[in-house]
């Protein structure tokens, strides 16, 4: 099988389409990360993306429909907060996870009695999903564990000849993966933090919550289990206070002939950087760091051995979901530590 990457023309969606509805998998750019999509009401389609990832099965997958989709048939209620929500958020960066009708394959959501539903932003997205007309089940596109893809051609080193086509829509410009929230209760309740925040949706609906996940339970969401968004290299985390001992971490690997590079906040980057130090800065805001952090940890894992992180000082914004996606990258309080 041999791998093309096509932009959102019609050309390119039509083919993404044939290969949908042949049963196959097909990778598409999102306003987020690259998504690995096929048929969610076909079972062995939705199988695929679990073999081809190398994906846990107790790991839902969301349903990707377009902004004019029905969504009625595939799930059975939607309370009045979540239309407000999807009247303030969608299309972005926002999953909700809704009672399902149980309409789309038992795969999607591994068993569970509730279906995550996205609407998209991305362009490529919507022309893609629009096309197809169908709910496509996708995670990100990239092996199990490893960073999430933020270009086509990141896609493309996971997945060269392994999938027939890769929608390119550019550079993606969240950077990370959408927040869940749960809409199945009283009350909206973050299982994975994002773009859109816990602040963002209380704005809206008055309260929000966000869940902890028990020792031992299984995920309700992607992204709540697991060791996730690791680079192929060494690594090892700090915070700033332990600067000396993380510079003393970087000595070492340099004595054994190693090429240590830090990832820290750009600030601390150009410090680091004016003593001849490597350094791949994250940027200087919450919105940058997100959007770079993926980037990054890709350039990391084919130029540095070891990848040292300075735990950023940033608060505030979306830096929830930026350290989130940090500490599991770096296998910080995950299930494996």
């Amino acid at each position: 099988m041999r791998t093309e990457i096509l932009g959102a023309s019609r050309e390119g969606t039509e083919r993404a389409k044939e290969y949908i509805l042949e049963g196959g998998v097909v990778a598409f750019h999102t306003e987020t990360v690259y998504g690995l999509g096929a048929n969610a009401f076909n079972d062995d389609a939705v199988q695929k993306i679990f073999a081809l990832k190398g994906r846990p099965a107790d790991n839902p997958l969301i349903a990707h429909v377009h902004r004019d989709y029905d969504i009625s048939s595939l799930v059975d209620y939607v309370p009045d907060y979540a239309v407000l929500l999807r009247k303030a958020f969608l299309p972005g960066p926002l999953t909700m996870v809704y009672p399902s009708s149980g309409k789309v394959s038992k795969f999607v959501s591994c068993g569970l009695n509730t279906l995550a539903i996205r609407v998209p932003s991305s362009v490529t997205a919507q022309k893609f999903l629009k096309t197809v007309n169908l709910p496509i089940a996708a995670p990100s596109a990239n092996r199990s564990k490893h960073v999430s893809p933020v270009t086509a051609m990141h896609v493309y080193d996971d997945f060269k000849n392994e999938i027939p086509l890769i929608l390119d829509g550019g550079s993606c410009e969240g950077g990370i993966e959408s927040t869940v929230l749960d809409c199945t209760g009283d009350d909206p309740v973050v299982l994975r933090e994002g773009l859109v925040t816990q602040e963002m949706i209380a704005s809206v609906t008055g309260r929000c919550f966000v869940y902890e996940k028990k020792a031992g339970e299984r995920p309700k969401s992607p992204g709540m289990a697991y060791k996730h968004y690791a680079p192929q290299c060494a690594t090892a985390y700090f915070s700033i206070e332990e600067l000396e001992r993380a510079l003393g971490k970087y000595r070492e690997e340099k004595e054994r002939g190693g090429r240590p590079f830090f990832l820290a906040e750009s600030g601390i980057a150009n410090e680091l950087s004016k003593k001849s130090i490597n350094v791949f800065p994250l940027g200087d805001t919450d919105e940058e760091m997100a959007q770079n952090l993926y980037a990054q940890l890709r350039r990391a894992e084919k130029q540095a051995s070891l990848l040292i992180c300075l735990e950023p000082t940033v608060c505030g914004g979306v830096m929830a979901g930026v350290m989130n996606r940090l500490k599991r990258a770096f296998g910080i309080g995950t299930e494996e530590d």
